[in-house]
């Protein structure tokens, strides 16, 4: 399935730039809302409005959201808060530095 990823280059570019979101990626790795979730670092219902206001790249299979892995970090990376977020409470943690 090609998904379109053209919102990215619409928003706002963060401070610095993330040479590996750059990259187009063959097999994405999809997950669930709750999974997004914990690997932001935010609740489930930050992940949910993000996909209402058309931030995250989504698909629905049986009537669930799996949501682009590049897609929760791009959208993390774009506010202050939310990339303390990811860094403090997320998969940031386990990081050391962001290529």
């Amino acid at each position: 399935m090609d998904l379109n990823y053209q919102f990215l280059d619409k928003m706002n570019n963060p401070k610095e730039e993330i040479n590996i979101l750059n990259i187009n990626i063959e097999n994405p790795i999809w997950l669930s809302v709750s999974e997004s979730a914990k690997i932001a670092g935010v609740q489930a219902k930050t992940i949910r409005r993000a996909i209402s206001s058309k931030k995250l790249v989504y698909k629905i299979v049986k009537d669930r959201y799996l949501i682009d892995l590049k897609s929760v970090i791009i959208f993390t990376k774009q506010t202050t808060k939310l990339n303390n977020k990811l860094n403090h409470f997320g998969i940031g943690q386990y990081i050391k530095e962001w290529e």
